[in-house]
């Protein structure tokens, strides 16, 4: 296998500093709102929108977390009263509390002004058509062996 072209690698690397920069900046200003980290903010929305009670399980894996990184996470978040776990046939189930309600809907205006500014406001409306086709191509291709 050959290395990058340049232009492959500056692809690249574009890739993962835009990424990381809209990432960085969206957290920072939830966190600075709301007091609520990115996993933070990730669990209690998917928490929510399950109807506030969801599998440890398919948290992790709709959040990408390994199952013993979600607990550690979820174990601080119970400290802080932000949910509450109770066992469940085959699993643990994850439930919002009303604080953890509260601070997500708090956070959601706030995730919502902040993807506009550092995502959407910065491309014009061909742009986004045309990244969004991109993305979706990238999320929708089959791994390969």
């Amino acid at each position: 296998m050959t290395k990058l072209s340049s232009g492959e690698l500056a692809l690249w690397h574009a890739w993962k500093r835009a990424t990381e920069t809209v990432r960085t900046r969206v957290a920072a200003d939830i966190a600075a709102q709301t007091g609520l980290s990115d996993p933070d903010f990730g669990v209690l929305t998917r928490v929510i929108d399950a109807g506030g009670r969801m599998r440890q399980n398919q948290l992790a894996e709709s959040m990408g977390f390994h199952r013993s990184r979600l607990s550690h996470h979820l174990g601080r978040m119970r400290e802080r009263g932000l949910i509450i776990t109770e066992p469940a046939s085959n699993g643990v189930d994850v439930i919002a509390t009303g604080q953890g309600r509260t601070l997500a809907e708090r956070a959601r205006p706030v995730h919502a002004a902040a993807v506009r500014r550092y995502l959407i406001d910065p491309l014009d409306g061909p742009d986004l058509d045309n990244f969004r086709s991109a993305l979706e191509r990238l999320a929708d291709s089959p791994a390969r062996d």
